[in-house]
């Protein structure tokens, strides 16, 4: 599927009521609540010992990408431009892929700048 189709059909179930400030918070919020709930499934996983539940760990992935797909609506703004943003700076961080020196080297430059 690709990711405007998705939040198009995601989208359907969208409360119609609400202002495009309260998509936008209620998006936010339902992120920060969903992913977690999906640090909570890895958490017991790694520190209780329970077994990784990969199915449970999806329907959490699909309500991320719900609030996404209404947070980016709330922006005026399709998935794939938030997709194709994100590859964008990727490449610019790691022009010939990922490797733990360019992102050491990455870190020690923006601790500098961000202090």
């Amino acid at each position: 599927m690709e990711a405007n189709h998705y939040q198009k059909l995601a989208l359907k179930t969208l409360n119609p009521a609400l202002s495009q400030q309260d998509v936008l918070i209620n998006g936010v919020m339902g992120l920060c609540g969903e992913a977690g709930e999906a640090i909570d499934l890895v958490k017991k996983h790694l520190a209780q010992g329970h077994e990784l539940d990969r199915e449970a760990l999806i329907g959490e992935l699909g309500d991320i990408a719900w609030y996404l797909a209404e947070t980016a609506h709330a922006l005026d703004c399709e998935l794939d431009e938030v997709l194709q943003r994100n590859i964008d700076k990727l490449a610019r961080r790691y022009p010939e892929g990922f490797t733990v020196e360019s992102s050491l080297k990455r870190d020690a430059s923006t601790s500098t700048t961000h202090s």
